[in-house]
């Protein structure tokens, strides 16, 4: 059966695509009321073939005889309700009204034809068979027969010498097909015997034969069971009577006994034992085909023969799937389907308006069903599906309905195919360039490319995707592929055309094997080719191993590939040998058949017959009919001996054929199996070679057998999640009855993909599958298909699932340094580069060369949406080491390389990596000494600059009409020094609590460029950072700074050992504090080296920081010396505290804000003991 595959979109596509189906619910479909049947009349009687039709009116009836019109006449009159009357039949040499009939209907939808009808004329003919005379003794068994062909059937009596034979004793037995048996003939039966052949028409006698009986000569000696008459093959229609004959003799009389091949049981309602032991079947059907055996077993004893005849039922036609009527724009595609049944089965044709369909480029009939192809207006029509046989005929019909559509797309553009394995393609295109976004549906078309009359198939998908994997290809075959857009009026013109071949695979199955012996001590062994089908590919190699059956070591011969016979010499005579082939193609080889067993013949010095030439062919899916010859030059055969079995299966007993049988049905067979046959001729010399063949039978495609042809899908598919690149698929197997095994395959892609390689296909035989190596944070579709016997079931339900994501597997990339102070550097970078990862917070580490050696590192975290980060209070002349991570909430990523960063004063600088100096791309310096950084972050710097400038412009406005420098909120930077003079301070209560807190508080951003505008100075733990050499930067600070400035002035604003940086707010609306307050806070300065900074000190990447100390000493201690303040006076207590309440909830803050670092443990020491001691004694100083 064709496959028209529909996905859930059928529905919808039936209701929406085809608007007019309501023309086709509202057609009064033409059809038959009554149809004429099988009649059969005498000469010159009337007859009468009914026939009535319905439907919209008007309604015309004509007739057909053998196909050809008839005219009406006296002889032949058309009835008003439109039957066909002949008065009077004719039956001579020159004229007969016998023939078949066939009555015609039509309106305006179209026309129908009805079944045919045969009309027959009673008769019988001469006798095929006549009676021959015979002579038998007292006691034994007397047996006539004759046969007769007639219509209808007659009806056999026996005359004995011109008198109607007595059938009062129980010792004969007249069977229905004619055949006279007498039972322990006694002397008066002696006498002349014929035949009587009687039905409606005439009646007709045989010749007589003679019935000679002779006395018998004392006690008969004891004899084995004999079949004198056994049963013949026979094939009859459906309810007629069959009978089986067996008659058998022996001493003591056998008993004959009844049973089926196949292991079933005799229908005993339609079944009886006639006489001493006939089988009559009455009423017959397809459930009585089969193979028959007729036992004769002596009494109490062991000795037994068989006969077996085998009954075939011939079944008319029947329509199982029948054509449905459809509604098809112009340009659109119709396909009809039709299946039927019957014994011998059926054949298909279409009819057209009652007329036989035109085949042609455009319409074209695949096995039974019938497609047509860019539709036309003149397709409008009514069609008929006829299935044919023997026995009869049977129709149905269905409409087809055209429409006019305008505005229709245009055709799909850029059809590309690409193969994905043996038996799956890719296809994708684009949609249409003209009203694209009406398209509701598209339908994908596609056939074989080689060959001719190829069937097309169809698929039908929505109009959401544009992409599709056509997965029920044949291995290397070439397959074309055109694609239809569908709107709500009509269809698109076809596609462009593309072609695409599948990859090869490993051939399905081995050659079926012949197995003959020439000599007692060779094997001829010879095969078929594989079809194209079966092969899948070309064949590269056969591979043939043998050995015997009492020994396992195997022998094995590679046979090429365009061989078809191969000769096994050098064996052991009257030796048992297992044989078994293999096939192989590019890819590979197949799995070997099963091992196929043959006896090598004896060692004899008489001449037995030769093997017999064996032809086996499947008559349908249950039966197999066996055809041989034997050599002209063989010895006399007396009979022949037929045995046969199911693979893996024990052997069937052995038939007995007489000599001139050369042909044998073996029925009773399932569909699907495979079979050996074995034959061999017996002489008076013994037992002939032997043949060997196997054979398998096909499938049945009655509705019946449509569970086996196609298994049921997996079900309850489930998809759970182990880790971001492996999933565990599970389902259940279908409910089906099938003792063979059973396979699975599994199909993975990822949603949306138009890349061929990216579709995996997995192989088990469990009800599980892990899936491993998937791609994290993707959605992947999973379905199943479940193999058995060769056949596929269809895909299951799509399972969607996307996976877990991953731990970044790279670092972070291009990481570049580069320095805008002299101890202030900006680091960026960019994403890991890998797909699918999506990261939190990224990780840097950076350290001098000296901290590094001792293991401590200074950790920044940086947002996942933040590519930059500043490195501040860097040390000039000091070489630094970076490294960055990146990190989610799976876990941490690998770190980048390090690179290094060397911080020099007044000189152009520049990172460098020896190591890895691709991680540096080539960076422009200025004639002002600076790097030029990447476009993004200078335009985030000129966004801050004028965002700055514009907030110093409107400060300078609110301070010009204040008419004074204080502020209403200011952030002031307070530096203490480590080893003030006790009268520098006062001691706070719970100083040393907080302040141990905040020495526990690692290293996170020692310095930052307040990027978002809030403030337009650089600032450090030591106060604010201004460079004079770089007067680019002047722009930053709030006040200009007399470049005749002393060294000794610029340093007070550095970094200092052990310094504590405070920072606190004044509220809106309180007094500043007082010139004296200032000078006391920052002791005696030749010039002010600390200034305010303004706004809010939020980074434009980190984050607010309120407090933070440095972890390492600066290298130049008069630095240190130089920004001590030297007295704290009482009347400060006040503004102290004030200080002190806001540096407090500054540390909270700190406290709560989590760390994220996966740095070891001997890299995560942010803070040493020297910068955290100097700060708590500060502490101390400044509440004593």
């Amino acid at each position: 059966m064709a496959k028209f595959k529909m996905k859930n979109y059928q529905h919808w596509l039936l209701f929406v695509l085809f608007i007019p189906l309501s023309s086709v619910l509202c057609f009064s479909e033409l059809s038959f009321i009554t149809e004429p049947s099988d009649v059969t009349a005498l000469p010159k009687d009337p007859a009468v073939l009914d026939c009535q039709a319905h439907g919209q009116p008007p309604v015309t009836i004509k007739w057909l005889k053998n196909g050809v019109r008839l005219a009406e006449s006296e002889h032949v009159q058309f009835l008003p309700n439109g039957s066909l009357y002949i008065p009077k039949i004719k039956h001579t040499k020159e004229e007969s009204d016998e023939g078949f009939y066939q009555c015609l209907s039509q309106n305006k939808y179209g026309a129908i034809l009805s079944q045919r009808s045969r009309l027959t004329i009673a008769s019988i003919s001469e006798f095929l068979l006549h009676p021959v005379p015979m002579v038998v003794t007292e006691g034994c068994v007397a047996r006539f027969s004759c046969a007769v062909t007639s219509s209808p059937p007659a009806t056999i009596t026996w005359e004995l010498n011109q008198s109607t034979l007595p059938l009062q004793t129980d010792r004969i037995t007249v069977l229905p097909n004619g055949v006279l048996q007498i039972h322990n003939v006694q002397l008066e039966d002696a006498g002349q015997y014929r035949c009587v052949a009687t039905n409606i028409g005439s009646r007709l006698k045989s010749r007589e034969a003679t019935l000679t009986v002779n006395q018998g000569a004392g006690p008969k000696p004891r004899q084995r069971p004999r079949i004198i008459a056994g049963p013949q093959n026979v094939t009859v229609s459906l309810h007629q009577t069959v009978v089986l004959e067996c008659v058998a003799t022996g001493n003591p009389w056998p008993i004959i006994s009844w049973s089926r091949a196949d292991s079933k049981p005799i229908d005993v309602y339609n079944a009886k034992v006639l006489g001493n032991g006939n089988l009559v079947i009455t009423d017959v059907s397809s459930k009585h085909s089969g193979v028959y055996l007729c036992r004769a077993t002596t009494p109490g004893t062991r000795n037994y023969t068989i006969a077996a005849a085998n009954i075939t039922v011939q079944v008319p036609p029947s329509i199982v799937e029948r054509p449905e009527s459809q509604t098809r724009p112009r340009a659109g595609t119709a396909r009809f389907m039709c299946q039927a049944e019957g014994v011998p089965p059926p054949r298909i044709s279409w009819l057209k308006n009652g007329e036989e369909v035109h085949l042609n480029g455009r319409i074209k009939m695949y096995n039974s069903k019938l497609v047509i192809t860019q539709i036309i207006p003149e397709d409008d029509a009514i069609y008929q599906c006829v299935a044919e046989s023997e026995q009869g005929s049977m129709l149905s019909l269905a409409r087809l309905i055209v429409v006019m559509s305008e505005d229709r797309p245009s055709a799909p553009r850029n059809i590309h195919a690409e193969t994905i394995s043996s038996s799956a393609i890719l296809l994708a295109w684009e949609r249409p360039l003209y009203n694209a976004d009406k398209v509701i549906a598209y339908s994908i078309h596609y056939m074989k490319a080689e060959g001719l009359n190829n069937e097309e198939y169809q698929v039908v998908i929505g109009n959401d995707t544009t992409s599709y994997i056509i997965d029920d290809l044949e291995p290397a075959r070439n397959y074309s592929f055109y694609i239809v857009a569908y709107m709500p009026m009509g269809a698109s013109r076809m596609s462009d055309q593309v072609s695409q071949h599948t990859l090869e695979d490993v051939p399905l199955r081995t050659p079926e094997l012949s197995l003959t012996s020439h000599s007692s001590t060779d094997i001829q062994v010879s095969w078929q080719p594989l079809p194209a089908k079966v092969s899948r590919g070309r064949l590269s190699a056969y591979r043939l191993s043998y050995r015997t059956a009492v020994d396992n070591t195997v022998t094995s011969v590679e046979i090429p590939q365009n061989s078809t016979e191969y000769l096994l010499e050098g064996l052991q005579p009257d030796t048992i040998y297992l044989l078994r082939m293999a096939a192989a193609t590019r890819v590979g080889w197949c799995e070997p058949s099963a091992w196929t067993s043959h006896r090598t013949p004896k060692t004899s010095s008489s001449k037995v017959p030769s093997a017999p030439i064996l032809q086996l062919e499947p008559l349908n899916c249950t039966s197999i009919v066996a055809r041989w010859q034997i050599s002209p030059e063989s010895v006399a055969v007396q009979g022949y001996r037929l045995c046969y079995h199911e693979e893996g299966q024990p052997e069937q007993p052995t038939i007995q054929l007489q000599s001139q049988n050369y042909t044998y049905t073996i029925s009773g067979l399932d569909p699907r199996r495979k079979y050996h046959v074995k034959i061999l001729a017996v002489s008076q010399a013994g037992d002939g070679y032997q043949t060997d063949q196997t054979v398998s039978t096909p499938g049945c495609v009655s509705a019946r057998d449509q569970p086996t042809a196609s298994p049921p899908p997996p079900d309850h598919v489930t998809v759970s999640a182990n880790n971001s690149s492996a999933v565990a698929l599970r389902w259940s197997r279908p409910a089906f009855p099938s003792g063979k095994a059973v396979s699975y395959t599994v199909r993975c892609t990822p949603v949306g993909t138009h890349n061929a390689s990216a579709i995996r296909y997995l192989q088990t035989t469990k009800q599980s599958v892990m899936v491993q190596s998937l791609d994290p944070n993707t959605r992947y579709e999973f379905v199943v298909r479940l193999h058995v016997d060769q056949m596929s079931s269809p895909w299951s339900s799509v399972v969607y699932h996307q996976t877990l994501p991953a731990a970044p597997s790279q670092p972070p990339a291009a990481v570049r340094i580069t320095l805008i102070e002299d101890d202030t550097a900006l680091v960026s970078w960019r994403e890991p580069v890998e797909p699918n990862v999506v990261v939190s917070h990224y990780t840097i580490l950076y350290a001098s060369q000296k901290a590094w050696l001792g293991g401590r590192w200074q950790i920044l975290q940086r947002e996942g949406s933040h590519t930059m980060a500043l490195l501040e209070k860097l040390e000039p002349g000091n070489v630094y080491l970076v490294k960055i991570s990146a990190s989610n909430q799976v876990g941490d990523g690998p770190f980048s390389n390090i690179v290094e960063l060397v911080p020099t004063r007044g000189n152009a600088h520049r990172s460098k990596n020896p190591r890895h100096s691709d991680r540096f791309p080539d960076t422009t310096m200025f004639s002002d000494g600076l790097y030029h950084i990447d476009q993004r972050s200078m335009t985030g710097i000129i966004v801050g600059v004028s965002i700055a400038l514009a907030c110093i412009v409107m400060c300078a406005l609110i301070l010009i009409s204040k008419g004074r420098p204080s502020k209403s909120s200011t952030h002031k930077v307070i530096g203490l020094g480590a080893a003030e003079d006790p009268r520098a301070g006062l001691s706070l209560p719970n100083e040393r609590l907080t302040e141990n807190a905040e020495a526990l508080i690692p290293m996170i951003n020692a310095q930052f460029i307040d990027a978002k505008g809030g403030s337009n100075i650089v600032i450090n733990s030591a106060g604010l950072v201004s460079s004079k050499n770089h007067s680019r930067w002047l722009l930053f600070n709030r006040d200009i700074i007399n470049p005749d400035e002393s060294d000794v002035e610029r340093r007070a604003s550095l970094y200092e050992a052990g310094k504590t940086v405070l920072r606190y707010e004044e509220h809106l609306g309180s007094a500043p504090l007082p010139p004296s307050s200032r000078e006391i806070i920052y002791g005696p300065l030749h010039s002010e080296s600390s200034q305010s900074s303004e706004g809010s000190q939020e980074t434009g990447d980190s984050g607010h920081y309120s407090n933070e100390e440095s972890n390492e000493e600066m290298s130049n201690p008069s630095t240190s010396q130089s920004s001590r303040p030297e007295s704290f006076g009482s009347d400060d207590i006040a503004a102290v505290a004030e200080l002190k309440q806001s540096f407090e909830v500054e540390n909270e803050e700190m406290l709560r804000r989590p760390l994220h670092h996966s740095a070891p443990d001997a890299t995560r020491r942010c803070c040493t003991s020297e910068g955290s001691l100097p700060a708590l004694h500060t502490s101390q100083a400044v509440g004593s």
